[in-house]
């Protein structure tokens, strides 16, 4: 049976290259490198260079500003509590929006218990961030804005240059999830005004268990981990170096690739939508039609539910997902997906398609082949189908 492989937003595959950098740090560079003998001066050094290559994918200044975490998620909380716990003195007001990941959802939750105030900032029925509601949401008390790049679930870029300029007019520093975005589209953290930027290996073809966080110099970050003092003292514990080393082999490999990669990409995605849209009737799509990440296909039907396509893909071979893979184990709809406006239902019915490296054109029109064969047959079987529409399949 053919096997198709679209979730790449929950996990991608270790690309070869990067996993040949990686093996010579499990057995043979092994030193600490922390410590003063010879043979850690190696293990330094690929240290080193991955802070460097990091950087360079993200238009860093340099490698001193790209501290090395376990995954985005810990990024996201030690950008988020950091810059809260340092900066109470200036304020205890953060802002982010509806539909960041939980990882950032939560870590506000747990800021509010904490006697600090958040606001929630709407986004329209494309995902994207008001601009004029975060500027009156600003305050003198305000001192972080969190918002992501763009959107895993529904594909959305945000304007992030210009969400900075408003950001940076009031002085607050601006925190940016990059975890879907960086190695899929151009980031520049200079040139878009970023002071804190979330990035993770595995959504870039590298290992699980390794991220970072890029640091603007001058930014005030307390330290979520204390330890030994490694990473300049702001990340204590010892460093996950055939991860660190695969994530920036990772970031070379994506950097170079990039171009042709989004060009070819966007092309399969919009291939796949139109024929998604065309041939299945009461089919739309969920996200922003131009402004979305090039491997994104997040659509939805209606009268049907998203978990019994899924099954069905399954057993034919295909594997999809209904949004993020964080949200997976609770029966209630996406909290991205009720934020852009859709209703109970409208979200229970979507689909989400990532693409990634390996997949190519034969593998869209499998699915195209399929999908429509299988809403026909739920949507008869389903009693939320009108009975004009059962008639017409």
């Amino acid at each position: 049976m053919k096997k198709v492989y679209f979730d790449h937003t929950a996990g991608m595959p270790v690309d070869p290259q990067v996993f040949e950098a990686m093996k010579p740090y499990f057995n043979h560079f092994y030193s600490n490198p922390s410590s003063l003998h010879s043979s850690a001066q190696e293990v330094r050094r690929g240290l080193q260079n991955a802070r460097e290559e990091v950087s360079e994918l993200i238009g860093a200044k340099n490698g001193e500003e790209i501290f090395f975490t376990s995954c985005a998620t810990e990024s996201n909380n030690w950008a988020i509590r950091g810059v809260a716990s340092r900066n109470r003195d200036r304020g205890k007001h953060i802002i982010t929006t509806t539909i960041e990941h939980m990882s950032v959802m939560n870590v506000c939750k747990y800021l509010i218990k904490q006697g600090y105030k958040v606001s929630f900032l709407p986004v329209d029925n494309y995902g994207l961030v008001d601009l004029e509601a975060l500027q009156k949401e600003l305050t003198d008390d305000t001192i972080l804005v969190s918002v992501m790049y763009a959107n895993g679930e529904i594909g959305t870029i945000e304007p992030v240059k210009e969400i900075s300029e408003v950001v940076h007019d009031k002085g607050v520093y601006l925190h940016v999830d990059a975890t879907a975005a960086a190695g899929q589209v151009p980031i520049d953290v200079v040139k878009e005004g970023i002071d804190l930027l979330t990035l993770s290996s595995n959504d870039m073809y590298g290992p699980k268990g390794a991220g970072a966080l890029y640091v603007k110099s001058g930014t005030r970050l307390e330290p979520l981990i204390f330890g030994g003092g490694q990473e300049r003292g702001l990340r204590s514990g010892s460093e996950n170096l055939p991860g660190i080393v695969g994530m920036g082999r990772a970031a070379v490999i994506a950097k170079a690739r990039m171009r042709k990669e989004r060009s070819r990409l966007t092309k399969l995605r919009n291939t796949f939508i139109n024929g998604l849209l065309e041939t299945i009737s009461y089919s739309f799509l969920n996200g922003h039609p131009t402004k979305r990440l090039p491997n994104n296909v997040a659509v939805r039907f209606s009268f049907v539910e998203g978990e019994s396509m899924l099954l069905n893909l399954d057993i034919a071979g295909v594997a999809a997902s209904s949004g993020s893979a964080c949200t997976a184990k609770t029966l209630e709809p996406s909290h991205v997906l009720r934020a852009i406006g859709l209703k109970h239902e409208e979200a229970h019915g979507s689909l989400l398609f990532t693409l990634g490296r390996q997949n190519s054109e034969e593998d869209v029109g499998y699915v195209l082949d399929l999908l429509p064969d299988i809403v026909k047959r739920l949507r008869v079987m389903s009693p939320l189908t009108p009975k004009e529409v059962k008639e017409s399949v």
